[in-house]
């Protein structure tokens, strides 16, 4: 069973005092003590934002640790993504992230963790990674569309009502025919994918919501997805 899941917004790092999403991603690895990696890469491995990881996944019972691509000697990256049940992407800059990544190898060894059962998740830019496309400002100071490791069909468009660009530009690309179909999550919504299908859309307050998006007939449709509203344990 392949698993991926991917945050909008939301999570420890933008709701520290509401984990629900972060609970949901742990409860899928269906490990008490679950083994969970975190990578950085695209907030350029911030020291803030990975002890903010440990803070809140040591609260949620779990083995957290973390990769850096910047340690000196390196790490051996295939050796500890292999051995964890959970592989948690962080925020940032999407197009900085893959292309460390690319040169690291890991886009391979990710998917060979997914396939050996460990759970993929991530947030804005760590949710981006796992589409075929992406809305992102990586790449220029305006949002655009940039191709992504190719996990998951389609497109994906993260922080939609927290940014105001986002929902018109997602619209304007599916017209101009530059952008496949796909999702769209608010900040606090998050889509979670079996074998590539959509299993479920779980979000950690009422008004987050995540979106169908197509282009037929020269009209864009926006199909809101009812999803499962999480209350935190921890």
């Amino acid at each position: 069973m392949l698993q991926i899941i991917a945050l909008g917004g939301g999570g420890f790092s933008m709701e520290p005092d509401n984990l629900a999403l972060d609970e949901y991603i742990i409860r899928q690895s269906g490990q008490l003590r679950a083994r969970v990696c975190f990578l950085a890469q695209a907030s350029g491995e911030s020291l803030d934002y990975t002890v903010r990881f440990y803070r809140a996944f040591s609260r949620l019972g779990c083995q957290p640790t973390h990769l850096s691509l910047f340690a000196c000697p390196p790490q051996d990256a295939a050796a500890l993504l292999l051995a964890q049940d959970v592989i948690y992407v962080g925020g940032g800059n999407t197009k900085s992230m893959l292309a460390l990544w690319q040169a690291w190898g890991l886009p391979a060894i990710l998917r060979q963790a997914c396939a050996q059962g460990a759970v993929l998740a991530g947030i804005s830019a760590g949710a981006n990674c796992w589409f075929e496309q992406s809305i992102t400002d990586s790449a220029a100071p305006q949002l655009d569309v940039m191709p992504g490791l190719g996990f998951l069909p389609g497109s994906f468009c993260p922080h939609y009502d927290g940014e105001a660009e986002r929902r018109p530009t997602f619209h304007r690309l599916l017209a101009e025919g530059r952008v496949q179909p796909g999702y769209a999550a608010d900040d606090g919504a998050a889509f979670h994918f079996i074998d590539g299908a959509l299993h479920q859309v779980a979000s950690s307050r009422a008004a987050a919501h995540g979106y169908r998006l197509s282009y037929r007939g020269g009209e864009v449709f926006e199909e809101v997805l009812a999803g499962a509203q999480l209350t935190a344990l921890c």
